[in-house]
């Protein structure tokens, strides 16, 4: 069995993510990475680029909710590796891009604001009301320049603002050579297509669900 993702690319996508959110930062277990994420619903997440012998031992080990396995492949590659009780979670993309994001004229009424606070870039749209029409934030660390929680809110949606945000995030980028990284849903995945990334590796996701609850949308 063989990773499907760079695994220097995905440790420092998964570094950045943390810094992001301000989680801890992964540590190697397991053949792949843990984060301890400490989260309402979320106890900690396990990370692997490929479908890993040590997947099978670590699930062995679980035997509760709230604790995500994550890799880099399709959903039956992740499952065929897993318990009978383990169950899929809405899947993602593990996406790159190279070359530059062109940056759209914001619509009338709009304005952005973009903030660095320490590695953390933040890049609010702001519509004519005040309200926050999009949102993201963006970390440069190890080589990997990281995009995390870009959103567009339901009412201001196809107007270019996620190009746009995007854009702005990536201006700030310090180093030419950092490879543009992110994970997407699969309705993301369609954006960001169009605006040319590029789709390294599924990204899936397997827990335990909690008797009677449907858990959470969890793909990134």
């Amino acid at each position: 069995m063989s990773n499907l993702a760079d695994p220097g690319l995905l440790a420092a996508w998964l570094a950045a993510r943390s810094m992001a959110r301000g989680l801890a930062l992964p540590v190697p277990d397991h053949g792949g990475w843990r984060v301890d994420t400490d989260l309402p619903g979320e106890i900690r997440r396990h990370v692997f680029a490929g479908p890993v012998p040590g997947i099978s031992a670590l699930a062995a080990s679980i035997h509760g909710p709230h604790i995500f396995i994550k890799m880099c492949g399709d959903g039956k590659q992740l499952l065929g590796l897993l318990p009978p009780q383990w169950q899929l979670c809405p899947g993602g993309y593990f996406m790159t891009h190279e070359g530059s994001l062109q940056a759209p004229d914001l619509p009338a009424g709009y304005r952005l604001e973009i903030t660095t606070s320490q590695v953390i870039t933040t890049a609010r749209i702001l519509a004519e009301d005040g309200g926050v029409a999009a949102s993201g934030h963006a970390v440069e660390y190890a080589g990997v320049f990281v995009f995390d929680r870009i959103v567009t809110e339901a009412g201001h949606r196809r107007r270019g603002l996620g190009r746009a945000l995007m854009a702005a995030l990536a201006a700030r980028q310090r180093s030419g050579s950092a490879r543009r990284v992110l994970v997407a849903t699969d309705d993301g995945a369609k954006l960001y297509a169009s605006l040319g990334w590029h789709i390294a590796s599924p990204y899936s996701t397997a827990t335990i669900m909690q008797a009677g609850i449907r858990h959470p949308l969890s793909s990134r």
